[in-house]
């Protein structure tokens, strides 16, 4: 099943032409703050990515990469941000032009305007720092708890074992009558 650039009017598709020309695909992040980034930033209506959708080098500046290895990697935390908007896409086709000019601007490659995602555009967007934050004070909450909770267990065991010490010590003596000694032991075993 080939893989088709998801970026709005970008035919890249992975094959061997476009590995030839140095376009390389890359994965939507796993991670979902990081996914829902980099679907705000493709700007496409009703689109969610699954695992299988990819976004070219094409949409990624020259710094985004990460090229010391064997394999083209994104670098941490880089969202895709060179597209193509274009205000025409509603416009019907006009007739091809013959002159020279115009055939020699066809030839040339759109010119790519960069759009950089920035924090006040999307207010509603979980900050992933803030995140990690409270989820490392709620874990360390529930351990705090879970140790509490442990901690009264084992008190309560001691008390138990404590309590029984003590009946049998007043059994032996016979302080107890066996009426309060029968009620007690239903209390301790029930």
């Amino acid at each position: 099943m080939p893989d088709f650039c998801a970026a709005l009017g970008c035919s890249n598709q992975r094959n061997a032409n476009t590995k030839q020309q140095g376009i390389t695909f890359h994965r939507f992040p796993k991670d979902k703050v990081k996914r829902q980034l980099w679907k705000m930033a493709l700007k496409r209506r009703d689109f969610e990515p699954n695992d299988r959708s990819v976004v070219c080098s094409c949409h990624f500046k020259a710094e985004d990469f990460d090229r010391t290895g064997q394999t083209t990697r994104i670098r941490e935390g880089v969202i895709p941000s060179v597209f193509l908007f274009t205000r025409h896409l509603g416009k019907a086709h006009t007739a091809t032009r013959t002159s020279r000019t115009s055939q020699k601007a066809a030839e040339q490659p759109p010119q790519v305007q960069a759009v950089e995602p920035t924090a006040s555009d999307h207010q509603y967007a979980l900050d992933p720092v803030q995140v990690k934050k409270r989820l490392n004070e709620a874990r360390e909450k529930l351990e705090e708890l879970r140790r509490d909770l442990r901690n009264a267990k084992d008190r309560e065991r001691r008390h138990k074992k404590t309590v029984k010490s003590l009946l049998e010590d007043l059994k032996h003596k016979h302080i107890l009558s066996e009426e309060l000694q029968q009620r007690l032991d239903d209390i301790l075993l029930g």
